[in-house]
């Protein structure tokens, strides 16, 4: 029988990966991949916040559950039914896992407005992160992502696989790179008190941003995030039973650029 982890096992652990006091972090997170923890995944937020302190602030990708496929948006009928945005409700997909969701509902949860690239975030640094989230290239200049890396912060990726680092989306808009891929949509938003179809206008960020990485047959955020860990930009560690990752934000996504920036065209 495996002895479950601990919210102490859990803030050792962290700690000696590099997380500090008062440090601003990302969190993608497997939990399953932890193994047993005692209380839950609310022990690894609190073994989290010990970790980073009063003065840490937490970030997650939400993204939003709405239940639907993107050719369900040209269904009339569905059209009128699919749920409004609100982001005191609406729930972080389930692609993203249960941190996501858990940091959502969190006391003091701050929610950035874009509903699909939208940012939760606790802590003292919160309301600040999340300001001001362009309806248009949300995961650009105007973006949570652009502020984590402005406040010097940190990438965890807590047993989760290196292909997830959200962080990357943003290297794909820095990046000088011909023929990214432009997608426009539209989501239902509640404005000056009535339902609208408000426009988005994005990267592609559902796959590679063009076709030539798009076709490469290694997943270029796997590769920059080994990259990252082979040239000291990252470091790991295990956390009870998973494998996980720490990365410096701007340095991440400084080789991120520069690796699609250099990949052939």
């Amino acid at each position: 029988m495996t002895t479950p982890a601990t919210r102490t096992d859990l803030r050792d652990s962290l700690r000696r990966l590099g997380l500090e006091e008062g440090d601003v972090v990302m969190v993608h997170a497997g939990l399953r991949s932890l193994g047993p923890v005692l209380g839950g995944v609310n022990t690894v937020v609190q073994a989290l916040q010990d970790a980073v302190g009063s003065r840490g602030t937490l970030m997650a990708y939400l993204d939003w559950e709405m239940g639907v496929e993107p050719e369900d948006f040209e269904d009339a009928r569905l059209r009128d039914e699919i749920p409004t945005f609100d982001k005191r409700t609406a729930r972080a997909t389930r692609d993203h896992g249960i941190l996501a969701e858990t940091l959502r509902t969190w006391p003091g949860a701050v929610r950035s407005d874009h509903p699909d690239a939208g940012m939760v975030a606790i802590g003292p640094r919160a309301e600040w992160l999340c300001a001001d989230h362009s309806f248009h290239y949300g995961y650009g200049l105007r973006s949570p992502l652009a502020r984590l890396v402005e406040a010097e912060g940190k990438v965890l990726m807590l047993g989760a696989p290196l292909e997830t680092l959200t962080i990357l989306h943003h290297a794909e808009h820095l990046a000088d790179l011909p023929g990214k891929r432009v997608v426009r949509y539209q989501r239902p938003l509640q404005v000056d008190g009535e339902r609208r179809w408000v426009d988005f206008e994005e990267f592609d960020t559902s796959e590679p941003v063009t076709d030539a990485l798009r076709a490469s047959s290694v997943d270029p955020f796997t590769r920059i995030g080994e990259q990252c860990l082979a040239e000291g930009i990252g470091r790991s560690g295990s956390i009870a039973q998973a494998v996980s990752h720490l990365f410096d934000a701007r340095g991440l996504l400084r080789r991120g650029v520069a690796w699609l920036e250099a990949y052939p065209r």
